[in-house]
């Protein structure tokens, strides 16, 4: 048990309701409770209040010597939520910075070719190593991934997140059809090798199975419909897929399924809209799809760097806010630039300032700095079904933080000390941030470093 004195930064509410609060002199107490399997937030607050609350003993477990529990203080140095990264390729590390005219191209160009090398298990444990070590690094501390169409892509990414006590969700990629050879897989040994790896890994630890079809036009109907079938004998586990990010895309899936109503509608058809069902991009969505979202409690992770990169398009914020549903955001690392939640919040300000240019409808909340540092953490959470779980340092929650100095590089620094609100201090990290404003990692209750 531990704790650690610093500037303390949270979240309240939810959507547009969502606001940050910074505790000035906070106190954020780590430890096991009877009722966790892992190290968690006991107490957050005020250092003088929460402290004699302790020594009073109103502490969560009452027979604990709370007076002696040792304290790391951290002058100067802001505690904040881990960030949750809702869309992210690791078989992608290799590919980031392909230039390519779209999404399609890329695709074929690029990415399929690098998935290819995924056959080899020595390959996949070597990138895993490198994208969690770059998600560590970058402040990353929940993850939704994709993996490639092999089963051995998805057991070593497993297997060094386990190590690194990260809270990880990935899947097999489901693609029977129009993908080039040695990516391709068939309908029923894809869900018989999906089914074993769920047995094998979900509720592991802290790791978690997403069903993970890699979109409409690479799955044939019966592997979609497969896959609804696992989702609905799994309710727990995830499922993962994209959704109407490239107009070329939209049209080919209209021309599969001519008798749909929408792309999103085809999830719909196979079962595969629910709790924790993520869709990255969601740019092309109706109002019907919006509402479709809202009922299903669906989600979309929002891919900025990805989406201007690609030159797909910009995801509509102010439509997001008049028919609310869940999403956050997300790297999309290899079409998205970064591994940097800085760099994701940065570009959503970008793409969203541009949609409101282009549409004369700007958002009301959705570019404030308290709002996009939301939806890449607490919001990023309840987007992907563990609100109360992860995203945020609150009793109770699991004990991932970073410890952010915000003195990290000299122009940041002084900018930083001129800022005269929260959101001016939001807004400085956001823009100025890289890696190096992440001091530190702290994953489980402890610092993660290299595996």
């Amino acid at each position: 048990m531990k704790a650690y004195r610093a500037d303390v930064l949270t979240f309240q509410g939810q959507g547009v309701e969502a606001s940050a609060h910074l505790q000035r002199d906070g106190y954020l107490v780590v430890g096991q409770s009877r009722g966790s399997p892992h190290p968690i937030f006991l107490a957050v607050g005020d250092a003088a209040a929460v402290k004699q609350q302790l020594i009073d003993g109103l502490g969560p477990e009452g027979d604990v010597d709370w007076a002696s529990i040792p304290c790391e203080h951290l002058p100067g140095k802001i505690l904040a939520p881990g960030f949750v990264d809702l869309h992210v390729h690791y078989p992608q590390v290799d590919v980031i910075g392909s230039p390519a005219t779209g999404l399609l191209p890329w695709l074929e160009n690029y990415t399929f070719p690098q998935e290819m090398r995924f056959a080899d298990p020595a390959h996949c444990a070597a990138v895993a190593d490198v994208f969690l070590q770059e998600l560590m690094r970058h402040g990353v501390t929940t993850a939704l991934a994709f993996a490639t169409s092999h089963p051995a892509s998805v057991n070593a990414l497993f297997e060094r997140a386990q190590q690194a006590h990260m809270r990880l969700i990935t899947g097999k990629c489901l693609m029977d059809q129009h993908a080039p050879e040695g990516l391709r897989d068939t309908t029923e040994q894809s869900l018989l090798d999906s089914e074993t790896l769920i047995q094998r890994w979900h509720g592991v630890d802290r790791l978690g199975y997403a069903l993970t079809p890699r979109f409409v036009p690479t799955c044939s109907e019966a592997q979609l419909q497969g896959a609804g079938e696992l989702a609905a004998r799994y309710p727990s586990t995830w499922i993962q897929s994209h959704v109407a990010e490239n107009r070329d895309e939209v049209a080919w899936v209209a021309q599969l399924f001519p008798k749909a109503r929408s792309y999103l509608s085809v999830y719909e058809q196979f079962g595969l809209l629910r709790e924790r069902a993520l869709y990255a991009h969601g740019i092309y969505l109706d109002d019907a799809d919006r509402q479709l979202l809202a009922q299903t409690q669906a989600a979309v992770a929002v891919s900025p760097t990805s989406n201007l990169f690609l030159g797909s398009g910009f995801f509509d914020h102010a439509a997001a806010e008049r028919i609310p549903f869940h999403y956050g955001l997300a790297s999309d690392v290899g079409g998205g630039t970064s591994f940097s939640p800085f760099q994701t919040m940065l570009a959503n300000f970008y793409a969203g300032q541009a949609s409101a240019l282009t549409t004369g409808q700007r958002a009301k909340s959705a570019l404030t700095p308290q709002h996009l540092w939301w939806r890449h953490t607490a919001g990023a959470a309840e987007a992907l079904g563990l609100g109360g779980v992860v995203g945020n340092l609150a009793p109770g929650h699991e004990a991932d933080f970073l410890v952010l100095n915000p003195q990290a590089t000299p122009l940041l620094a002084r900018r930083v000390s001129q800022a005269q609100t929260l959101d001016e201090l939001l807004f400085a990290m956001i823009v100025l941030g890289d890696d190096r404003l992440i001091e530190r990692t702290v994953m489980a209750g402890e610092t993660r470093g290299l595996i």
